[in-house]
């Protein structure tokens, strides 16, 4: 076995889109099928600016569908707390994440940035989190990395011993960087952004963990650039996904 690399810690995460097929053109063909029948494909050779009003229309009025016939992946390179709550978003979604049965998980840990806020105060459902002191930003650092540098510890000690990787990972936390493709539809990436951000644009409010919620704003950065008629029409309708 090689000589085990030492622990780093990071406060960021990582979302590149490595491929897509989406475009607000895609919208149009779709919709206007439903009355255009073959001659829909025009669409393809028009400009989706001079169409706009049918975007904003299929959203307000939250004719979904036309929303699903595009496609794009992104790599995510996050803690796996956020992976956990990715697995709640099931419908138009497609994962694959690295293996710890089949790999040795790399130290790389997961310590918040002195911009996240610490403090929750009130009742679950009716929450605010607030800032932390330098004081409780130095007691998170400070126990943080010891408790990854014991784990990991432990779970380089076992993997001497021949344990199977399978088995020595159990002790290691969820604050473990992991790397996964995702794969959506824009109305897919919609749903998972009306829960997973705070904009005051939303008609529905939604309190996402930061964590999971600086995954979304740079998924929501990238898929704007493809397909800005599309995420207008989302703002301007309220953030629902239709």
């Amino acid at each position: 076995m090689t000589e085990a690399a030492s622990p780093t810690f990071r406060s960021d995460v990582t979302v590149e889109l490595v491929r897509s097929a989406a475009t607000d053109t895609d919208v149009l063909w779709a919709a206007r099928v439903s009355t255009a029948g073959e001659q829909s494909l025009e669409e393809l050779q028009r400009d989706p600016e001079k169409s706009k009003g049918l975007i904003n229309f299929l959203m307000r009025d939250r004719h979904g569908t036309p929303f699903e016939h595009n496609s794009m992946t992104f790599f995510v390179s996050a803690p796996i707390l956020v992976f956990r709550e990715f697995q709640r978003h099931r419908a138009g979604w497609s994962y694959n994440e690295e293996s710890g049965r089949y790999r040795e998980l790399q130290p790389v840990f997961y310590v918040p940035g002195q911009d996240r806020k610490l403090v929750q105060v009130g009742r679950p459902g009716k929450y605010e989190f607030h800032e932390g002191t330098p004081e409780q930003h130095e007691a998170v650092s400070g126990a943080m990395e010891r408790a990854y540098r014991e784990a990991y510890a432990a779970y380089q000690e076992m993997l001497a011993e021949g344990v199977a990787r399978e088995v020595a990972r159990a002790v290691l936390p969820v604050g473990l960087f992991s790397s996964m493709y995702a794969t959506c539809n824009a109305r897919s990436l919609m749903h998972f952004l009306s829960l997973r951000t705070k904009d005051e644009r939303a008609k529905v409010p939604s309190f996402p963990q930061r964590e999971i919620e600086m995954v979304a704003e740079q998924m929501e950065e990238q898929w704007a650039k493809l397909m800005p008629l599309t995420h207008a029409a989302f703002n301007a309708h309220g953030r629902v996904a239709p």
